[in-house]
């Protein structure tokens, strides 16, 4: 299980996954930068723009060496994020610290992922995913993300962690594929909640008809299109 405490940094479970982990490039002080103080009880969460970007097809990328990170509390609210996140997303970050995660969620990701990866964290696991996001000004960006729990000296979930680094090209057309099947699915449900479970039934297809798990079908896709992993076995 990959989670990290308040004074521990995340370390990932897979070996072959070190080169996602942000203090291998210069980059600890992301890890160890302390988070805005939770809201107190009753403080209001910040709310989401009145009005959302509209979504633009125009792309913003990021170096393939930087990463961006961010933490939230366990409801999803923003407590940090780093200089290549405000950069990439366009928003400041006195906009960003107590706003919900999902004020970059882009429309095109299927809710079917986004519950996959909510359900997983919140039990404690770490996920990797590749994920489209929504700048300001409605640019869309991908990541591949590493999202893990972040756990007080007693095992509690205080939290979570996300480190996202440039994904391939490949990788993000081969992925995107899935995702439109996923999209097709959702938009046949009216209910959010019943479109999010009706896609991952279709992922569940295809990843059975592989023969695999998800965590085998993302790791699958990783080796074979990051540079830094071909030929790892």
């Amino acid at each position: 299980m990959c989670q990290t405490t308040d004074t521990e940094l995340a370390i990932t479970t897979r070996p072959d996954a070190n080169f996602l982990i942000p203090q291998l490039y210069s980059t600890a002080a992301d890890w160890n930068a302390q988070p805005a103080p939770p809201l107190k009880r009753g403080e209001p969460v910040r709310s989401l723009p009145a009005t959302r970007p509209t979504p633009l097809n125009r792309e913003v990328t990021f170096g393939v060496d930087e990463i961006i990170v961010s933490k939230t509390d366990t409801k999803g609210v923003i407590t940090y994020a780093n200089d290549v996140f405000i950069r990439v997303c366009g928003y400041p970050e006195e906009h960003l610290i107590g706003a919900p995660h999902n004020i970059i969620r882009h429309p095109d990701f299927p809710g079917g992922v986004f519950k996959l990866l909510w359900d997983t964290i919140s039990a404690g696991q770490e996920i990797f995913a590749y994920v489209k996001n929504m700048a300001k000004d409605g640019s869309y960006y991908w990541v591949l993300a590493h999202v893990t729990p972040t756990v007080d000296r007693t095992g509690r979930i205080v939290g979570y962690h996300s480190s996202r680094r440039s994904p391939d090209r490949a990788a993000v057309a081969e992925i995107d594929t899935v995702y439109d099947l996923m999209r097709e699915e959702e938009h046949r449900h009216h209910n959010r909640a019943d479109a999010a479970a009706a896609s991952l039934n279709v992922v569940a297809a295809i990843l059975a008809d592989k023969g695999v798990s998800y965590d085998e079908f993302v790791w699958d896709l990783i080796h074979r299109t990051s540079p830094e992993l071909r030929g790892v076995s």
